[in-house]
């Protein structure tokens, strides 16, 4: 399959003004929104490490959309790959885009648990907070021409309880934490771009920290706890619990980082309804990955395994709302 991408790639780089030789396209990754290639390629006769994403099917926010994203916050201050180039429909590469391939370990785990990154998680958090204020700062002019997603807080978590409803399931803590939910959400209108999935297993982590934001793909216009919310989601600390940001950091450094990078005020208690609403939505996540797999659409024992989690997201929200963090 590589193989095929080369020449396409190779001609798309040459439409973008860069005289590039494609060496070699190597798949990565795929999955149900993209498939992600590793691209060796040579300018002026030096190494030019690049990536290759492509999206696949009609799931998730087209790739040209998310590239022209990226290259928008990449312009505001955070740390992105730089997009080189947009596949046009007459390129044969389909929905795509190449960006350049930034050095680094993009697998949690692995820096979240090595030694060779204690000083990098030491640094995550101000980090963090400072990229997800940049975001948050984007202004909404800048991205008028893109189809982003919008809505208030209540609309979506009706719509997630809709399809909750929908795989006939009676899960009694998300029937708690819907209701729990309703009780406080925001109707207020969408103020600023989320990111929608900024996370551990999202970044681009080098020995000095955050490196690069991945994944633009759940970019929507929402309330700016969402995003940090998210981020302090049990899921994403990957075992490491007691450190509530991702697994390296604590809310309090965070809301600092993100007040003294510019961000607006922090409210906690809101801040703690979208790490309820966020662990809910992983939840969700696992709901869905097991009824792919029981209704046969993707026989998958993987999702099967991530299905069973399930019971692992009940007793974060049981806690959470009882105790008001994890």
């Amino acid at each position: 399959m590589g193989a095929d991408l080369a020449a396409p790639l190779a001609a798309l780089l040459r439409r973008a003004g860069h005289d590039a030789i494609v060496e070699r396209v190597t798949p990565l990754s795929g999955g149900a929104s993209s498939a992600t290639f590793a691209v060796d390629a040579l300018r002026n006769d030096a190494p030019w490490p690049l990536i290759f994403q492509r999206g696949e099917g009609a799931v998730g926010m087209p790739k040209r959309v998310q590239a022209e994203l990226q290259r928008i916050a990449g312009n505001h201050g955070v740390p992105v790959a730089e997009v080189i180039a947009i596949a046009a429909p007459n390129d044969d590469l389909g929905d795509g885009f190449v960006m350049v391939r930034v050095e680094g370990e993009s697998l949690a785990p692995r820096w979240l648990k090595g030694d060779g990154f204690a000083a990098a998680r030491a640094a995550m958090t101000a980090q963090c907070g400072a990229a997800l204020a940049h975001i948050h700062a984007i202004p909404l002019d800048a991205v008028a021409h893109l189809p982003l997603a919008g809505g208030t807080a209540a609309e979506q978590c009706a719509a997630m309880f809709t399809l909750y409803r929908g795989f006939g399931v009676d899960e009694p803590a998300f029937d708690l934490a819907f209701a729990w939910l309703a009780e406080r959400i925001s109707d207020a209108p969408a103020r600023v771009v989320c990111h929608g999935d900024f996370r551990s297993g999202n970044f681009i982590v080098d020995g000095g920290g955050l490196a690069a934001v991945l994944d633009w793909e759940l970019a929507h216009l929402g309330d700016h706890h969402a995003d940090l919310g998210w981020l302090c989601v049990n899921a994403w600390r990957f075992g490491h619990w007691q450190r509530p940001v991702g697994g390296f950091g604590d809310r309090v450094a965070l809301y600092a980082a993100y007040a003294a990078a510019g961000g607006v005020p922090v409210d906690p208690a809101r801040a703690h309804v979208w790490e309820v609403y966020g662990t809910l939505r992983w939840g969700m996540s696992c709901l869905q990955l097991a009824d792919d797999h029981l209704s046969g659409r993707v026989r998958s024992v993987e999702r099967a395994a991530i299905g069973r989690r399930v019971t692992e997201v009940a007793a974060d929200l049981l806690w959470l709302i009882e105790h008001g963090s994890i």
